[in-house]
């Protein structure tokens, strides 16, 4: 089993940036699949991003899409979300996961280990 720790989260103005990071330790971190999801308030956990074990596919949500950017460098057990132009509806605590499997999903339940995720605030 793969362990995960989310970090990079914090508070920004509308229209900035940040990174999140997410270090994996345990099992090989390239014999998984990767992706982001998040949670606000009062709303249920949802996808955001995924990546291929390879880096070589990635998949977005419509409201991400042309705005964060998923990346990992598997030499360094470290999964990545770049966010740009940050919108007041991005705050969430944003979590990473492990898919054990081939299929790039946004499938909540093909993911079998998460962090406890980090959050992300953005203000008007």
């Amino acid at each position: 089993q793969v362990q995960l720790v989310e970090s990079g989260g914090g508070l920004v103005q509308t229209g900035g940036s940040l990174r999140l990071s997410c270090v994996a330790s345990g099992r090989a971190f390239d014999s998984y699949a990767m992706g982001w999801f998040r949670q606000a308030p009062g709303k249920e956990r949802e996808f955001v991003a995924a990546i291929r074990w390879s880096g070589s596919m990635t998949l977005y949500a419509d409201s991400v899409r042309g705005r964060f950017t998923i990346s990992r460098d598997n030499a360094k057990s470290t999964l990545y979300l770049q966010m740009d132009s940050l919108k007041p509806e991005d705050t969430a605590v944003y979590y990473c996961a492990a898919n054990p499997f081939l299929v790039l999903t946004k499938d909540q339940d093909q993911y079998r280990a998460w962090g406890r995720g980090t959050q992300v605030t953005v203000s008007s």
